[in-house]
């Protein structure tokens, strides 16, 4: 199972790479600033993911216990990818491209974000999230959100309409407050999903629980 799972997780990692690679061409040939293309939380989120899977692999392939700051790690990055996937298929649909009609969009807006909830969900090799962590996955999105207002004051440019400071500062701090408590919330469903064991992995004694006593 373990060998399955890895594969799932390298094949999601190098589609990434690909869909970004494919779409960051296409960008620096439409004119597209290089720095900019980067801006967008939907890249971001889909390398976190890359990292993390490859990270995790990694230490598979190595047989080592992926720790406590890895889980935390791949918590986040569900959080995040989980966040894009519901952003874009509810507020930017519209705006955004069709099923079909581009195939690393779909990687990165549909498939990627639906197999990271499910690899979460399903597979049981992560430890036991507290729901105190929940506070460290809203720090990377606030670092995002303030950079990515400062510069729509500054140059005018925003990765998504909807942080457009032209719409006026009340709106979009509107908007940030609801990103903010959408991530929180997905947090607290990640930490509560981590306690769940659906498909065994990999044997991991739980976090904050004193092992056993040995049996002679």
């Amino acid at each position: 199972m373990r060998i399955f799972v890895n594969v799932l997780r390298l094949a999601a990692a190098i589609a990434i790479v690909a869909a970004i690679g494919h779409d960051l061409q296409a960008a620096l040939g439409d004119g597209f600033v290089f720095w900019n293309f980067f801006g967008y939380f939907t890249n971001q989120s889909n390398i976190l993911v890359a990292v993390v899977f490859v990270l995790t692999v990694v230490a598979a392939a190595r047989r080592r216990d992926t720790g406590r700051r890895l889980d935390l790690f791949r918590g986040a990055a569900t959080v995040y990818i989980a966040t894009t996937g519901l952003v874009y298929n509810t507020l930017l649909v519209q705006v955004g491209q069709a099923v079909g009609e581009s195939w690393s969009n779909d990687v990165l807006h549909r498939w990627i974000p639906l197999y990271v909830v499910l690899d979460w969900l399903l597979f049981s090799d992560r430890s036991r999230l507290f729901f105190r962590d929940v506070w460290w996955f809203l720090i990377y999105p606030a670092v995002w959100l303030v950079v990515v207002v400062i510069r729509g004051a500054t140059d005018g440019w925003v990765p998504y309409p909807f942080l457009d400071p032209k719409s006026g500062y009340g709106v979009v701090a509107l908007y940030c407050l609801g990103v903010a408590v959408f991530i929180g919330l997905m947090g607290l469903i990640v930490v509560a999903l981590s306690r769940v064991r659906l498909i065994p992995v990999s044997e991991r004694p739980a976090v904050g629980r004193a092992p056993g006593p040995r049996v002679r």
